[in-house]
């Protein structure tokens, strides 16, 4: 762990991206947070109107280090285009969470509270953490779960209603025929990990979790005829078999018949409290 390095005039360079859902939601924590962060380092605020704006100012940073302000949505876009960059491991990130859903970034160890986690963009210290990366290039943070039940943290959009990127979404899930997917019912699922085989397909499965620790992804697999899960630790883990759908945090893929995650450690660099960080090491 460290602390980000100012730069040569020995103020911090910011570049501050304020999701356009967050200021839709809660104006009011974007407002404190660019304030502290404007006092506290040289700041360029953008306010990009959708995710093709928010791409183009993440790839024009030049050398300030990205801030976002937003949701867990937010965040997990913004790691999905450094990864796409290849230049995820390179940098550091910094989060101040404002939306609805705020669930992943506080189990990072981030601050929900718009001046505490702008304080620590402002004085925290740098911690490397783990990053599942599955054969599409996608990007997992916290947990992946199949099936992909609905998330407890509800949807993006602010008090009056989702936000037109997930009413988008929503009407293409419409328009595709539904997957066959478990919500309570076993599926026929093969699970490897590092190529060993957990579960196969004569064993219907009622659930498979996979998340990151210390270096390697733990797997956790619910047969449908045991009460006694199955675990590993691996570092790449495939599941196929029929269709099937994949919470991927806070977001739904499928359906797929197999996807592998492989996992790659200490791949990016977030910004948190010296004390959190230091909790989670």
């Amino acid at each position: 762990m460290s602390a980000p390095e100012p730069a040569e005039n020995g103020a911090q360079q910011l570049l501050v991206v304020i999701d356009p859902v967050a200021r839709r939601t809660d104006g009011e924590s974007v407002r404190i947070a660019k304030d502290v962060l404007s006092a506290g380092a040289t700041a360029k605020i953008c306010l990009p109107d959708g995710p093709a704006e928010f791409a183009r100012v993440l790839a024009r940073r030049g050398a300030r280090r990205p801030v976002v302000i937003g949701d867990d949505r937010a965040l997990l876009r913004t790691v999905a285009l450094l990864h796409r960059e290849r230049d995820l491991s390179a940098g550091v990130l910094s989060l101040v969470p404002v939306g609805v859903s705020v669930e992943l970034a506080r189990s990072l160890g981030v601050p929900t509270g718009a001046v505490a986690a702008a304080r620590a963009v402002l004085d925290g210290v740098v911690r490397r953490l783990d990053l599942l990366v599955d054969d599409s290039d996608g990007v997992v943070l916290g947990d992946l779960r199949i099936p992909a039940l609905p998330s407890a943290g509800g949807r993006a959009g602010g008090p009056g209603g989702p936000s037109v990127w997930h009413a988008c979404r929503s009407l293409v899930r419409t328009l595709v025929k539904p997957a066959p997917h478990l919500n309570g019912h076993p599926q026929r699922l093969r699970v490897e990990a590092d190529g060993v085989v957990l579960s196969d397909l004569d064993e219907p499965v009622d659930a498979v979790t996979v998340r990151s620790r210390g270096g390697r992804a733990e797997v956790v697999v619910r047969r449908h005829a045991s009460p006694e899960p199955i675990t590993a630790s691996a570092l790449s883990v495939t599941v196929s078999g029929a269709d099937f759908r994949y919470r991927a945090d806070a977001a739904v893929t499928g359906p797929v018949r197999t996807r592998t995650w492989t996992l790659r450690a200490g791949a990016w660099g977030l910004t948190l409290p010296a004390e959190a960080a230091g909790a989670q090491v």
